[in-house]
């Protein structure tokens, strides 16, 4: 079964601009603002410009010039928030979560940057 877009999620209205946002970085392709509901001192939520639902759509369909800017928009955040090791911060976590089971709230695809504290387990032990 194809991705089904939905034009009308939230993120989809940030980008027309019907929705502000706490910008953290523009790009061509990529667009980074804080969450409105941080999980961690740092919490930056990164989404391409373009109409993907979720990891694998964006993986699989997006040009090359997406899944670049898109990357290195990442790693441009990971040094302006102060968290990533290689600039002398102390790590962080990167999250997508993708349909029904991966708990995706909102069909557009979005990586969460997460940092500035111990984040614990990723899922608990079982």
């Amino acid at each position: 079964m194809p991705y089904v877009y939905d034009d009308q999620n939230v993120f989809a209205k940030i980008l027309r601009g019907e929705i502000p946002n706490d910008t953290v970085l523009e790009t061509e392709h990529t667009l980074a603002f804080n969450d409105i509901q941080p999980l961690a001192p740092v919490h930056v939520l990164v989404i391409p410009k373009g109409a993907y639902v979720c990891h694998d759509h964006f993986a699989a369909d997006a040009s090359d010039a997406e899944l670049v800017d898109f990357m290195r928009a990442t790693a441009k955040i990971c040094g302006m928030t102060k968290v990533s090791p290689g600039d002398g911060g102390d790590g962080f976590r990167v999250l997508a979560n993708a349909g029904k089971n991966g708990l995706q709230d909102v069909p557009h695809y979005h990586l969460h940057i997460l940092g500035g504290c111990n984040l614990g387990l990723m899922l608990p032990k079982t």
